[in-house]
């Protein structure tokens, strides 16, 4: 089975279109200490289950797009663009 994303412009595409931009986690304002900036860049959660991440089209229309992804299948649940979707 293929592992495949759905941009919404381009439609299902093959994952090698893409490069995965992480976990969708809340960026802290500029005001905040190097520790919970080293916390944003490197910790991540890596839960088994469902999960928000960042995904952009390299191959295709070359833009950022959010998807909900089952970890533990590598299924794609939804996918949307930023601002139109909750991230």
């Amino acid at each position: 089975m293929a592992f495949l994303v759905r941009c919404p412009n381009c439609g299902d595409r093959g994952v090698y279109e893409f490069r995965f931009g992480g976990e969708v986690v809340r960026r802290p304002s500029t005001s905040e200490a190097a520790p919970v900036w080293m916390k944003y860049f490197y910790a991540r959660r890596n839960a088994a289950g469902n999960q928000r991440e960042w995904w952009y089209h390299s191959l295709g229309c070359r833009r950022w797009l959010l998807a909900e992804r089952d970890t533990t299948t590598n299924e794609i649940l939804s996918t949307g663009w930023p601002g139109e979707v909750q991230a």
